[in-house]
Parts: structure tokens; C-alpha cells; sequence
């Protein structure tokens, strides 16, 4: 029996001549993996980097998180082309600056561009364009995104620098939420070479960033760059964002969408014809074989494979056809549901390829759900069972236009410091409205149908 494990030592999947298995539900230790693969706060202490008089909040456990999520999200095909989708269709075709002439009888605005030619230059330019691509590439990344607002001598907002989440971090904030933001190259170590002399910006409060603004203009100290912060504040983490595709990856779906095709390879090599479906709780590995019973992750995966081996040979051969098989579960006393279930199917189809390995697509699937991403956009809905769904062009223009609704707040977030530019620079009475591709049935006389949103 060969069995895939995770970088905790605790089983994905498990295959063999007769067997197909794989683990299930959610593992009791979830929420302190959460703490330790994202957040600043471990066991609800601040973790922080001294850098100079400063001290730096660490993003992620070894203050890698960036590095960790870029490396994982480049090394999925799935996730890498979900979150390329979700930058794209935020980001739409760019942005329109109107005004808002009055409200029909339906709640749809009535728009008028703006005519001033520096501003439709502006919003249709180099710079916004930059600054929408680069800040939403980090926005679902890593959770966060900071553009360096940059000024003049005069005190004058001239630019928007959209800064790299791999080059910055953040301190740790005072009494009234105000903190730093370092931009060094140097991280995730903590800067100290002198040829390469990190920055050291404000960061605006995301209370009322324009009223910042105007108060450090009154103090005189609008002369250098600050930092206008982008993130969801869906994670309650003020500083260093959730990004949304984090709890497929803790509960170890990403995983399983590296390791499956080498399942896949290797079945297609020999052949095999798999007889049973095992399907083991998480839990029940964490009870059985406590990670803290074990020195090493490598020890438990020796000790979790010598007993699924005797499980094997148990379950399968001649010899065992009408030999019983023991197993146990657990009933929770608190909500009197069965928890620790061991769930063994037979299988009476030989393999083809995956009508009984749906663990590589289900993982899929898993992935874009924690996107928000239905699987019909890419024609990855299965044709049974749970993932079932219809792959027809109606199902998936609903399915794009439910994407495009649930991008409002995403699209607020991310316009946010471009009408600080344009406020700050005298331009009022101005709304920013992404442009859409809507697609359309063939009875409009259209196949796609322009739209502001």
C-alpha cells in the first residue's frame, strides 16, 4: 500500500491492487494551523521583528507568508488560473470616470462620462491600469495590497506606486491604530545592509484615509510618500489580510490537487483495478496517532503505514473474502452525531480513468468554491454525483454574472486610493465605474453586451 501524506505526517489518500482511500472532514487542529500558517498572533501573542526602534509585525509563520502563498498558488494550475480569473474579472475592462445624472424606475444609474480630457486620461492610462493589475494581483494572493501614494515637494499627490507584497510590512500599530510601513527588499529577513536603505512610510488609517490626508497637510507633513493600505476586513486581521483561498489550502485540498496526478500517472502505468472505498475521518488519525506522540512527522507516517497496511491485508486477497472487519466510530456526546466513522464502499467498476477517482476534480472543485468561482465558468462541472452541475451557456453566464455582483465591494476596495488621487487633485462630483462584458443570449441580436458597473 502506498499512501500520500501531508507535511504533518496525517494521510490524504491511500492507494493499493484492491483499494482506493482517502480521509475526510475537517481536522481538530484547523484553526490553530489557520494561526500558524497566516496570522501575526500566535496563541494570541503578536509576534514581532525589531527592525531599528521599530517593531515589525511578522506576516505568517517565519514572517513567509508571501513567499509561502506565491509558491503554492504558481505550483497549482487550478488556484493560479482561479485567482487569474477573479484579477480579471474585477478588473474588467478598465474603468470610466461619469457622473450620476439620476436613478431610473428599475435602480439603474443614469451615467454621463466626463468630459475633462485629463481626467478620462488619467483613469484610462498606465498608471491606473498598473495599479489595478499589480494591487489586485497581491489583493487575492496574499490577502493585502498597499499602492505608495507618491508627493512632490509642493505636498501634492503625483502618482500611484502599487508596492510589492513580497517588499513590505508593517508595524506594530498604537493606541489609535497608526503604524509603518517598511519597504526593503531585504524581507522576509529583517533589513540591515546599508546599500540598500529601506523606506519608511506612513500608512493612512482605514477609518477616514482623507481626512488623514488633510490632517497631515495641516501639519506640514505632506512632503514625502504614505501608504494607502487595500484589503478585505473579512478575516478581522486590521493589518495583513485572509486570502480567500486560504481554507481550501489548511484543509489540505491544495495538497491533494499537487499530489493526485501521480496517483493518476501511476494508475494509468499498471492498471489497476481498484475494489474498495475507504473513506477515513481526520479525526481519527489525530486520536490514533497523536502528532505529539511522535518526535518526527516521518515517525508517524512509519507507524500510520504499518497499521493501514494491516488493514490491507485484512480487508483484501482470497484468503480474507468472508473474513469480517472490525472498525469503531465515536458519538459526540454534546450533538449526539457519529464522529471517527470508518466508511468502506465496494467498488464493482474497473477503473476508467475517473469515475471512481473523483478526489483530483472534487479538489478542484474545493479550490474554486473557496474562490467563490463556480466550476462551470471553466466547463469544470462533473456529470454526477456532488459536484454535479450543467455545463450549458446559460448556467455559465449566471454564473458569471453572480461573479461580477459579488465583485462590488472588491472593486470599492481597490478604487478607493485612485479617488483619493483624484479628490486630492481638485477632481470632485466624479464616480469610477469598471466597464463589462456582459456575455448575451443569440435572441438580443448580440452575442456580448457592454456594461458599466
Amino acid at each position: 500500500m502506498e499512501i500520500l501524506f501531508n507535511k504533518e505526517g496525517t494521510p490524504l489518500a491511500m492507494t493499493s491492487r484492491f483499494m482506493f482511500g482517502e480521509s475526510t472532514g475537517r481536522p481538530e487542529n484547523y484553526e490553530r494551523k489557520k494561526k500558524q500558517i497566516l496570522s501575526p498572533y500566535s496563541l494570541e501573542k503578536v509576534r514581532t521583528l525589531h527592525f531599528r526602534k521599530l517593531e515589525v509585525m511578522a506576516w505568517g509563520r517565519n514572517n513567509k507568508f508571501p513567499e509561502t502563498a506565491i509558491e503554492t498558488i504558481s505550483s497549482t494550475s487550478v488556484l493560479n488560473t482561479g485567482l487569474k480569473f477573479l484579477r480579471a474579472l474585477t478588473v474588467g475592462q478598465g474603468v470610466m470616470a461619469c457622473r450620476v445624472r439620476g436613478v431610473k424606475d428599475n435602480g439603474d444609474e443614469v451615467l454621463e462620462a466626463v468630459d475633462d480630457p485629463q481626467v478620462r486620461r488619467f483613469v484610462g492610462g498606465r498608471m491606473v491600469r498598473r495599479y489595478l493589475e499589480k494591487a489586485s494581483r497581491d489583493y487575492f494572493k496574499v490577502g493585502s495590497a498597499a499602492v505608495e501614494m507618491m508627493v512632490n515637494a509642493a505636498g501634492d499627490i503625483v502618482g500611484l506606486n502599487p508596492l510589492n507584497a513580497l517588499f513590505y510590512r508593517y508595524t506594530l500599530p498604537d493606541a489609535y491604530g497608526a503604524c509603518k510601513c517598511v519597504v526593503s527588499g531585504d524581507w522576509p529577513n529583517v533589513p540591515g545592509r546599508r546599500d540598500r536603505d529601506p523606506k519608511v512610510l506612513d500608512v493612512l488609517m482605514d477609518y477616514d484615509p482623507g481626512l488623514h490626508v488633510e490632517w497631515m497637510r495641516a501639519r506640514g507633513r505632506l512632503r514625502r510618500s504614505f501608504v494607502f493600505p487595500v484589503r478585505d476586513s473579512w478575516s478581522n486581521n486590521d493589518y495583513y489580510g485572509e486570502p480567500v483561498w486560504l481554507p481550501a489550502y489548511i484543509l489540505g485540498w491544495v495538497e491533494v490537487a499537487h499530489m493526485v496526478p501521480k496517483f493518476l500517472q501511476k494508475a494509468y502505468k499498471n492498471q489497476i483495478t481498484w475494489k474498495w472505498h475507504v473513506q477515513i475521518p481526520y479525526s481519527f488519525w489525530d486520536r490514533k496517532f497523536p502528532p505529539q506522540d511522535f518526535e518526527t512527522p516521518k515517525l508517524r507516517t512509519a507507524a500510520i503505514q504499518k497499521y493501514m497496511d494491516e488493514v490491507e491485508e485484512n480487508l483484501c486477497g482470497l484468503q480474507n473474502a468472508e473474513k469480517p472487519l472490525f472498525t469503531h466510530y465515536n458519538v459526540n456526546e454534546a450533538n449526539g452525531k457519529i464522529e471517527e466513522e470508518w466508511k468502506i464502499t465496494a467498488l464493482d467498476n474497473k477503473y476508467k480513468g475517473g469515475e471512481n477517482l473523483v478526489t483530483s476534480a472534487a479538489a478542484n472543485s474545493e479550490i474554486l468554491f473557496a474562490l467563490m468561482v463556480n466550476p462551470n465558468v471553466f466547463g469544470a462541472g462533473m456529470p454526477g454525483g456532488t459536484y454535479a452541475g450543467n455545463q450549458g451557456g446559460s448556467n455559465i453566464r449566471e454564473a458569471f454574472l453572480v461573479n461580477l455582483a459579488n465583485a462590488y465591494i472588491d472593486r470599492q476596495n481597490l478604487l478607493d486610493p485612485v479617488n483619493l488621487y483624484l479628490e486630492a487633485n481638485g477632481v470632485r462630483d466624479v464616480e469610477l465605474r469598471f466597464r463589462n462584458t456582459i456575455l448575451t443570449t443569440l435572441d438580443t441580436g448580440a452575442g456580448t453586451q457592454k456594461t458599466l458597473s
